[in-house]
């Protein structure tokens, strides 16, 4: 009885030790398991890292007390002490570092590709995305992962977004393609940071189309220059009478594709433009915009607008 209490006894301290027990980790450990490694190639890791005593001890514990479910890729945070039982729960469980990278409203495709390409734990080359083609927003990705997946990922979610909207189409929308409603919608997010005035610039807009006017919205003479980054100075006189396929006020009509990659409520707001006589609108001093219907009242805005400006010490 005593020698099978003794073999009890060191089996027990055996298992407890080596698999129900506290590692061997003192800190956080991030583990890293590749797509399509095995259960082998991630003790190895494990070991390297210092999460595991031995890949050959966690491999005849795991195989004999842990679940037959396959392990999962991708980066896992391992908790100081944790027990290499609760380590293989982990590893099949799929819970991996959630790491996010964010796309503003209106950021241009140029500054998406260097958003992307900046990112270090990203691997891989990628293109510079047409414009419009992404949807702005936070997406995870994972440590070593593709840049080009990522960017997949948000010009999917572009597509998914426009094919959804599209059908919430209203009849005052003047757009005829998905390509006109994320031109259109690029020009209403660089005009305005307001996210209420979105439904109004669009139906501004929709009215200046719709009679034949043109646009003459500013991001549109920029946007050849800079490719959609900040010009840093004030446009010049040559720059508005410019005659390119984006420039809108040297033609009527939209430009030739977006300027920028417009969020959801800008599409939207372009598909279901608010109902207004607008035909006009200037910066009212305090981040929004003040809009007539009359150039008479506009041109009276504008003015205003600039004495408030001289008043604040601005050119």
């Amino acid at each position: 009885m005593l020698i099978v209490l003794i073999v009890a006894g060191a089996t027990w301290l055996t298992v407890h030790r080596n698999w129900t027990g506290p590692g061997p980790a003192n800190h956080l450990t991030t583990v890293v398991v590749p797509e399509g490694a095995t259960l082998a190639a991630a003790a190895r890791e494990l070991e390297k890292a210092g999460a595991v005593r031995s890949t050959t001890g966690f491999l005849r514990f795991a195989r004999r007390f842990g679940s037959s479910a396959p392990i999962k890729a991708g980066e896992y945070e391992v908790a100081p002490r944790m027990s290499a039982k609760d380590i293989l729960a982990l590893l099949q469980s799929g819970h991996t570092v959630q790491r996010m990278i964010t796309i503003p409203e209106g950021m241009p495709s140029i500054e998406v590709f260097e958003r992307l390409a900046g990112e270090r734990l990203l691997t891989g080359k990628l293109p510079i995305p047409p414009e419009g083609s992404v949807l702005p927003g936070t997406y995870s990705f994972q440590r070593g992962e593709p840049r080009k997946a990522v960017l997949k990922r948000m010009q999917d979610a572009m597509t998914q977004t426009l094919n959804r909207l599209w059908m919430t189409r209203k009849a005052n929308s003047v757009v005829n393609s998905k390509l006109e409603a994320l031109t259109l919608a690029s020009i209403v997010e660089k005009e305005t940071g307001v996210p209420e005035e979105r439904p109004m610039v669009a139906g501004v807009y929709s009215n200046r189309l719709r009679a034949g006017m043109r646009l003459q919205a500013d991001p549109t003479i920029i946007y050849p220059l800079t490719h959609g980054k900040p010009l840093g100075r004030r446009i010049k006189l040559s720059e508005v009478r410019a005659k390119n396929d984006y420039n809108t006020y040297s033609m009527t009509g939209l430009p030739v594709g977006p300027i920028t990659n417009p969020g959801r409520d800008a599409i939207a707001a372009v598909l279901a433009p608010a109902q207004t006589d607008a035909l006009y609108f200037v910066a009212d001093g305090k981040g929004g915009h003040v809009f007539s219907s009359n150039l008479k009242d506009h041109n009276a805005n504008v003015q205003r607008y600039y004495n408030l400006r001289k008043a604040a010490g601005m050119r």
